[in-house]
């Protein structure tokens, strides 16, 4: 006999068994006296299978479990952006007003502030026809930030009442059909991709101002992207980069897994940041997901879903959303600890047999669309950390993640020991976007931008093969022109791939200051051929001083004038020593 409400039956960790409860797969239940969320995940004859969001400790079998009959679902409306919240969607701050620096058990707490009033301004009249996804009216919900108030899907008819002013989410805009209410958020189950009219084609690049992701391994709007590598490589610092800069309208950042105090870094440090566009605080229009490694372990496995739903609803509003995950491994590692208390059959490395599905379906809820209802292209780019162990990149998360995305960035221990950064391997990253953005940068930055760089990445190879040469009879022993080749190339790894995040000037590097660097550099190879045509040794063009001051640019503002003298002081260098 099944029911609303079962009995616990056993418990392993955070999966438990009840028994006599009447339940759907994702269903969310309340587990024990204390009322811990939980959701269905498996369902076998009478027992049901709950993995919970909480800490089980102290539970006993024979406890009451209750099934709500709703799916993990996250209220969607005005107020998300400048939140902190868990995996679940409880917004951290009011937890530790509540609690202080401790979460207790079986606090449930909304998402968004039930309270607050918003001054709602409508853009449909009473009569008018809608369909889901419209937009009904805008709320600035940041200074700068408006929040389309949209049609919840499923929902179709004509305004019989609707009206301008100020309300809290729980109070009722308008009317359809003289029946459904309209209020200014929504509920929607993280678990399920939201629709979109049409998915387009990724032909803009996501404009990060690091040269070495912008330049040479670009990510395209509605990408997917993956920066993998050992620890103290710069995963999270290259994240935090990416998200502090890159030319997206919302952030969406998800701890997932990560220390403690790398998550603390990121919620001390972004609401002090300014938004390079507007000047106005970062937080503005970014959503923080923190869930640390020492959080119950299967709200680490919902936080991505969390994040990559809220991502979903602010392209539905014609946004362009970069989802940072960091990182993806410690997510997968959730779902090895749940399925191997499940007693599943493992996978490689112990990982559960589905790993590949679930992650190609994180994934593929990235893209450029014209969301329903709007013809406004919106666009959700997700940029996963993966944290391999040792840095070993044929383990199965690295792997699996290999197949779905289109843009590689290899993180490189060698390179961090040598304090290169950010220290991204350009001998195995990768983009797959570079024919697509072609004619992007060909319009928007210089016609010849990826001649440029297939130059630049061909001089980087061969500076590659021509070191073990060195290394074996010394650079004397190659002839000139191979000489010009590891110059050049010594050039653009210092110049043009090594950024710093902590200056105030290079920290952010335009597209037309990057290609104003390749071409320098460029132009230095150029001249260098040349005059060793033209008979000047090569020992004097290396030792050339002119060439080094291409590295003080990257710290001025007013790059072109002096990037020009640069040029214009190497042609007379290169004369004197003809």
């Amino acid at each position: 006999m099944t029911s609303k409400e079962g009995k616990l039956f056993r418990i392993a960790g955070p999966v438990v068994v009840a028994i006599g409860l009447d339940a759907r797969m994702y269903d969310v239940v309340r587990v024990g006296k204390e009322k811990l969320m939980g959701e269905v995940i498996q369902i076998d004859n009478e027992k049901v299978i709950i993995q919970v969001y909480e800490d089980t400790s102290g539970l006993k079998p024979g406890e009451p479990v209750l099934n709500t009959g709703e799916s993990l679902s996250v209220e969607l409306g005005p107020g998300l952006l400048t939140s902190i919240y868990d995996g679940i969607q409880r917004p951290l701050p009011i937890l530790a007003e509540k609690m202080g620096n401790f979460i207790l058990r079986g606090v449930d707490v909304p998402g968004l502030d039930h309270k607050k009033k918003w001054d709602f301004k409508a853009t449909v009249k009473k009569g008018d026809k809608i369909k889901s996804g419209e937009f009904i009216g805008e709320v600035e919900e940041t200074d700068g930030v408006f929040h389309k108030i949209m049609v919840p899907p499923r929902i179709d008819g004509v305004i019989t009442e609707i009206s301008s002013g100020k309300y809290n989410i729980d109070e009722v805009i308008g009317m359809v059909d003289g029946k459904t209410e309209l209020k200014l958020a929504h509920k929607w189950s993280v678990r399920k991709p939201r629709p979109s009219f049409k998915k387009l084609a990724p032909e803009m690049p996501l404009i990060t101002g690091q040269r070495v992701f912008d330049v040479l391994f670009p990510l395209a709007k509605g990408g997917c992207a993956a920066i993998p590598g050992p620890f103290g490589a710069g995963k999270t610092v290259s994240q935090q980069q990416l998200a502090k800069w890159s030319d997206a309208d919302i952030i969406v950042y998800i701890g997932c897994g990560e220390r403690g105090n790398e998550m603390t870094e990121v919620l001390t440090e972004f609401p002090h940041l300014k938004d390079p566009k507007s000047g106005k605080p970062l937080m503005n229009r970014t959503v923080l997901i923190a869930n640390t490694s020492n959080m119950p372990v299967a709200a680490r496995e919902a936080s991505v879903y969390t994040g990559i739903t809220i991502a979903e609803y602010y392209r539905d509003m014609g946004y362009s959303v970069a989802l940072m995950a960091d990182s993806t491994s410690r997510w997968a590692e959730a779902m090895r600890e749940i399925s191997s208390r499940l007693e599943e059959m493992p996978g490689e490395e112990g990982y559960p047999a589905y790993l590949s599905t679930k992650i190609a379906e994180f994934y593929e809820r990235a893209g450029r669309v014209i969301p329903i209802g709007t013809k406004k292209e919106g666009s959700v780019t997700v940029i996963g950390a993966v944290s391999p162990a040792g840095g070993d990149f044929s383990e199965p998360v690295t792997q699996n993640t290999l197949r779905v995305i289109k843009t590689f960035w290899a993180l490189d221990a060698k390179l961090a020991q040598r304090r290169h950064f950010p220290s991204i391997n350009w001998l195995t990253s990768y983009s797959l976007y570079q024919d697509q953005l072609e004619p992007w940068f060909s319009a928007n930055v210089a016609s010849d931008w990826r001649e440029m760089v297939n130059t630049m990445m061909g001089l980087l190879q061969d500076e590659e093969k021509l070191l073990e040469i060195v290394q074996l009879v010394g650079s004397d022993a190659l002839p000139d022109k191979q000489q010009i080749t590891l110059e050049t190339a010594r050039l653009i790894r210092e110049f043009l791939l090594q950024q710093n995040a902590f200056h105030e000037v290079d920290t952010f590097c335009e597209l037309k200051k990057s290609y104003m660097i390749m071409k320098t550099i460029m132009h230095f190879n150029k001249l260098a051929v040349t005059a060793l045509e033209n008979g000047v040794p090569v020992a004097r063009i290396v030792e050339m001083e002119s060439k080094e001051k291409i590295g003080e640019v990257k710290f001025e503002r007013d790059y072109e004038k002096k990037l020009l003298s640069v040029q214009k002081e190497m042609e007379a260098e290169v004369e004197k020593l003809e």
